[in-house]
């Protein structure tokens, strides 16, 4: 009975660990994109300052070689419609990736 017991304990044991650790590799995955995420441009300055309020307060990004700016439905914008579409107060969808201690913005969407 008590081997019974110990045998039971011991596999109940390596289940939990099992799926303890099959949780931790699926919600770790990382994509060739970055990370991406969403907020309301607070400060903007093109080239310089792109500063997004998140639900966890402000977060200043930093600028790689290229960023690519889009709408909702995938049209890239030009140099012109950026300058008159992206401006503090703006709701906007991100891709960064973290270089350093620095998150590199590459993409910014913004609704049509």
């Amino acid at each position: 009975m008590k081997q019974s017991i110990l045998t039971l304990g011991i596999a109940l044991f390596a289940t939990a660990a099992f799926a303890a650790d099959e949780v931790s590799r699926t919600t770790t995955t990382t994509t060739t994109g970055g990370t991406t995420g969403t907020g309301t441009i607070t400060e903007y300055s093109p080239g310089k300052t792109f500063v997004v309020k998140e639900s966890s307060g402000p977060v200043t990004y930093h600028y790689g070689k290229h960023v690519t700016y889009v709408t909702k439905s995938g049209k890239t914008l030009s140099d012109d419609e950026v300058r008159t579409r992206i401006k503090v107060g703006a709701p906007v969808s991100y891709s960064y990736t973290t270089e350093g201690g620095d998150k590199v913005i590459s993409r910014v969407e913004i609704a049509d």
